[in-house]
């Protein structure tokens, strides 16, 4: 598939950001990872409003940035990889409006391994730690 195709293909977007952001983490990780997305289209806002939008926006889903090694790993991967292929069943589930929310209504999170939490994981928006992942539920309205 043409680069070009991956940045537009709904289910392509969101596979290869469930696995450039958690391949690590496995199946939960991934589908934790897709429900902050789906959190977000949700409730449209400064992130984005369609699926590429929210997981393409900039600086929001670190695998993209164009200084993350993932990256350019990312691009290249392809359903040979049993991983990308689970990625891309669970980003299906999420294109067809069948995926479940395991992150209780979690729309951000950062990987607990990082030296500092990010200043807006106030503990007032917590919601789970799903393996390395803390999720948060930060706005555009908060706690709701």
């Amino acid at each position: 598939m043409p680069q070009a195709s991956l940045l537009t293909d709904p289910l392509q977007v969101s596979a290869r950001t469930a696995w450039g952001e958690a391949r690590g983490e496995g199946p939960t990780g991934m589908q934790a990872v897709l429900c902050a997305g789906m959190n977000r289209l949700a409730r449209p806002a400064w992130w984005g409003s369609d699926i590429c939008g929210v997981f393409l926006h900039p600086w929001q889903f670190s695998c993209w940035n164009s200084t993350d090694p993932n990256r350019a790993k990312l691009l290249a991967v392809t359903s040979a990889d049993p991983q990308f292929q689970t990625a891309l069943a669970l980003a299906q589930r999420l294109v067809s409006g069948t995926l479940t929310d395991i992150t209780s209504g979690a729309d951000s999170y950062y990987d607990t391994r990082l030296p500092n939490a990010p200043a807006w994981a106030a503990p007032r928006f917590y919601r789970c730690t799903i393996g390395h992942h803390a999720f948060y539920r930060v706005g555009p309205f908060g706690e709701g």
